[in-house]
């Protein structure tokens, strides 16, 4: 049908540009954010665009609702405006008619979302955990880098070297710092090669100082040294916990195990299906515009609902976490709620109800 044609089309190049534009913020912001991380020694500075991307796929389910939110109440606001609701309406067509081409086009939408929310969400923060608990395990001499203080992996040694070599066993300039058995020793020397016996690695240092101080008042020790060997700490295998975080858990290990926090994880990720399927008709009730008075009321207030709704999504996550509130209770409450006020607030647009001439025949019929 011609009506159903026209409006898809025009919802398909308003979803398009709205999530190319979203997409693009996140993305943006994102970086930023993982170049923090990576630059505070979180992640791996090469696997940056891999947290990124697992970041944005975890993001996406909001972008998508946003997008999905955004495409209808700017192409309904338009219709308006331009008065082609006018024609419609004067065709036989009333507001509740494009409630099914709507939905003709945010199923696909509405499913992707689903599928996100429901098993990509759980994966992506699986994968990003990986890779940081991969880079926090790595041994203390892959953590140093040239010109850079660091601490090693039980944070009892800083080291420091001016430069390496090509292969990394060796390098000029060494600073170490480490606190042991009630003694802080800071040693420096020229140069240091790594060397490997047995299943241990050991650190020599040539030409050097080494500097102990008691932590418990015995004094100061000062040494010198033509060479000196220390262990070095080497790389950890990462052996899976079962008490995982829990946005890592899959949908299903959640509703096997219902706990306070898991039920609340999982009212989220359900909300976000459900939230995405109500913004299709409250996109339709907030879309009304009067030609004669300003064009961005409707859409502030349309943003003001998308986030009033998501921070109420998130409350009940914490509420239902820590036992405040029942999952099913809220779940009724905050998702049953909102559709039957978007519903009923469709039907009173659809059919011209006022509350104005009702209440002026119920007080003649007092008087």
């Amino acid at each position: 049908m011609l009506f159903h044609s026209t409006v898809r089309k025009e919802l398909a190049r308003s979803f398009g540009a709205s999530l190319v534009v979203l997409v693009t913020i996140v993305m943006t912001m994102t970086l930023i954010r993982t170049l923090g991380l990576a630059s505070r020694g979180s992640v791996n500075p090469e696997e940056v665009l891999m947290v990124m991307g697992y970041a944005v796929l975890g993001y996406l389910p909001t972008i998508l609702t946003l997008s999905l939110f955004i495409a209808i109440v700017g192409t309904l606001s338009r219709m308006y405006r331009d008065s082609e609701m006018v024609i419609w309406f004067s065709a036989g067509r009333g507001l509740s008619a494009f409630v099914r081409p709507l939905f003709g086009f945010a199923w696909p939408v509405l499913l992707v979302i689903a599928t996100l929310s429901l098993a990509i969400w759980p994966w992506a923060n699986q994968q990003t955990q990986d890779l940081k608990n991969r880079y926090g395990s790595r041994g203390d001499l892959e953590r140093v880098a040239p010109g850079q203080f660091q601490e090693s992996a039980n944070g009892r040694r800083v080291f420091f070297l001016d430069k390496d070599t090509p292969d990394n066993k060796s390098g000029k300039n060494i600073f170490i710092s480490s606190v042991e058995k009630d003694k802080e020793t800071v040693t420096s020397a020229r140069t240091g090669r790594v060397e490997v016996v047995g299943d241990s690695q050991f650190l020599l240092l040539s030409h050097g100082q080494r500097l102990e101080n008691s932590l418990t008042g015995e004094g100061l020790r000062i040494s010198e040294f033509e060479q000196h060997g220390t262990r070095v700490d080497g790389a950890k295998l990462a052996v899976p916990s079962e008490d995982s975080p829990i946005k890592t858990r899959t949908t299903l290990r959640l509703i096997r195990e219902p706990s306070a926090a898991n039920q609340g994880e999982l009212a989220w990720r359900l909300g976000m299906a459900l939230a995405a399927l109500n913004f299709v008709i409250l996109a339709v009730t907030v879309s009304s515009v009067n030609p004669r008075i300003g064009r961005s009321g409707n859409l502030v207030f349309a943003l003001f609902a998308f986030i009033v709704y998501f921070n109420l999504l998130n409350l009940g996550q914490s509420w239902i976490a820590g036992g405040r509130a029942g999952f099913a209770s809220f779940m009724l409450l905050l998702h049953g709620g909102t559709f039957a006020l978007a519903a009923l607030w469709l039907a009173k647009q659809h059919n011209n109800w006022t509350l104005g001439p009702r209440l002026r025949r119920l007080r003649g019929r007092a008087a």
